[in-house]
This record gives structure tokens, sequence and C-alpha cells, in this order.
């Protein structure tokens, strides 16, 4: 059968088969539906088709990169894990969906990208360590003011800043909606019976981050932990679904021949260090040379000094 499509993503790390959040959610609907996608999982967004991650390319539809219309495209193939569904079921699954959206996402999004600790020593440092130079440098950045904006768009505040207020205020939200979403799972394997679903694939690609990835700084990591259903949801899963992909990155490097890979071997890392070095040393020159603490003398040639005898003949006399 072929490929209904190339889906590019972020590449594995940190015990989950993608450390991106929408990411995570169309792999697990992929799996679930049954689609055998082309995966691509890469570190630089703008070598997917559409300049970001996750995107879905088709020969038909062209390319799209939101999760819903990701899976809208794959229903079209035929690839629908909403099929057994009844109506209600259907409108549980959108009205959990948007529960999502507005009440976990924007903690997630803080404990990742915003609170400072976190960023610096997890989320930048894993970002920089797998993007190539000079990609690194700058990327990670613009990506965190994106993140930023979001948090803003959804919670409708232009200057929602990192501090303990927007931290309480969110992380409150945010266990409310994960105290719903254990009261909906209860015991059951998956939130409508023995087969996941579109709302299972959601679920866990906003709680997979929450478990799987050791944030210095996030106390909304300690109450899920308190909610074992859930947890053992996002194991199952991982364990289910991604038996292999889950440890990519963290038990053994990326493979060599994987689309998209960064090639970290020693020789590389030297290169970029190295990289880097000149890139520091350019920087303070150039500072240097703007503040004048280093100046450069153009310094002329002088005509020589002396008996006219001593000098060689002019252009004038050699004519003559």
């Amino acid at each position: 059968m072929a490929a209904p499509g190339e889906l590019f993503c972020w590449k594995a790390g940190l015990g989950l088969p993608s450390v991106n959040t929408d990411c995570l959610i169309v792999l697990a609907y992929a799996r679930f539906a049954g689609a055998p996608l082309k995966i691509y999982k890469i570190s630089n967004p703008w070598r997917s088709p559409t300049g970001s991650l996750p995107a879905l390319r088709t020969k038909d539809e062209g390319s799209c990169s939101q999760p819903s219309q990701i899976i809208i495209q794959l229903r079209k193939q035929k690839y629908n894990a909403d099929y057994d569904l009844s109506a209600k079921e259907g409108a549980d699954t959108l009205a959990f969906i948007s529960l999502l959206e507005e009440r976990l996402l924007p903690a997630l999004i803080y404990a990742l990208w915003i609170d400072p600790k976190n960023y610096v020593e997890v989320t930048r440092r894993w970002h920089g360590e797998n993007m190539s130079f000079p990609l690194n440098f700058f990327l990670p950045g613009l990506m965190q003011n994106r993140q930023l904006e979001r948090l803003r768009l959804i919670r409708g505040n232009s200057s929602l800043e990192a501090g303990e207020e927007a931290e309480k205020e969110l992380y409150h939200d945010a266990l409310e909606c994960l105290n719903l979403l254990s009261q909906r799972l209860g015991s059951n394997t998956f939130f409508f019976g023995d087969s996941p679903s579109s709302l299972d694939a959601y679920v866990f690609g906003h709680l997979a981050p929450l478990i799987k990835i050791r944030l210095p700084n996030c106390r909304l990591q300690q109450n899920l932990k308190n909610l074992d259903n859930l947890n053992t949801f996002c194991c199952n899963i991982l364990s289910l679904y991604f038996p292999s992909e889950s440890k990519e990155g963290v038990n053994r490097p990326m493979s060599s021949t994987q689309q998209g890979s960064d090639f970290d071997n020693e020789s590389y890392k030297r290169r970029k260090q190295l990289l880097s070095v000149l890139v520091a040393v350019a920087a303070m020159l150039s500072y240097a040379l703007l503040t004048g603490i280093v100046a450069i003398e153009h310094v002329q040639e002088q005509e020589p000094v002396g008996p006219a005898s001593l000098r060689g003949p002019s252009h004038e006399e050699e004519d003559e």
C-alpha cells in the first residue's frame, strides 16, 4: 500500500518519540489509525514543506501543518481513529480537546518555554545541542518568542510575562483540567473503551512532555504524579505504539542514516566548537574596533629625503 503522505516532525529526544506536543499528537493519531506514513524526524523546521513542524505533504492535497488539518487529511484517506465513536462521544471529544487547548496547553507552554530556569537548562539546551550551526545560536530564541506570543493569544493577555502570579494562575487552570481528565478516564485503558481515538492522541501529546521531561522547576509535574491513571495511560501508549522511538535520543544516538540527522559525532562537535570560537573572536574584534579600543592606522609612504644626487632620476629627467 502506498504511503498516504510524508510526515515531518521534530526528532525524538528526552524519552519521547518527539519533543513537540503537536508532533506527538499527529504521530499518535497516525499510529492509532494505522496510517503508513513516511516519517522524517528533523531538528530544523525550515526543512519541512511548510516551514513549521509538524507538516504533512500529500500528492493530491499539498501540505498542511496544524494537527487538526493533518488529521482531516488522514481521515479523507480512510485513516480514521474515530470511526466507531457515537455522536455523543464525538461531541465529548471536541469538548475535551477545547479544554486541553484552553487550560492545559498554556501551562505546558509556560513550563517549557517561558519559565527561565526550565528554558535555559532543558528546552534551549536540547534544541541548541540538536540543531546545526549557526541555527542553534538564534533559532531557539525565535521559537521562544513565538511561544510567548502564542501563550498571550490563548490567554488574551498581550502583556503576560514570566512571574509567580502568571505561573500560579496557569498551573491552577491546568490542574483543574488534569483532574477532569483523570475523572473521565477512570480505570479505562483509553477514553472511549479499548481502542484509542483522536482524544487519546491529544491527551497523550499534552501529558507526555510533563511526564517524561525532567524539568527543574515545575510544580504541575508534582501534581500530575499523583494522578496514577493518567501516568499509566501515557506509559501504555509509549510502550504499545512507540516501543523503540520513545527511547531514541536517551539511550542511543540518532542513526546517521535517518533523514534530518545532525551527525552528532565527535568530529561534528569539535567543528561546532571551533566555529563557535571563531564567531566569538570575530565579535570581540568587531566590538573593539567599533568602540575605539583598537585602532588601525594607515601609514602613507613618504618621499625619500636627501640630496638630489642620491635619489634616482625623476620621470622628467628620464624623458630628457
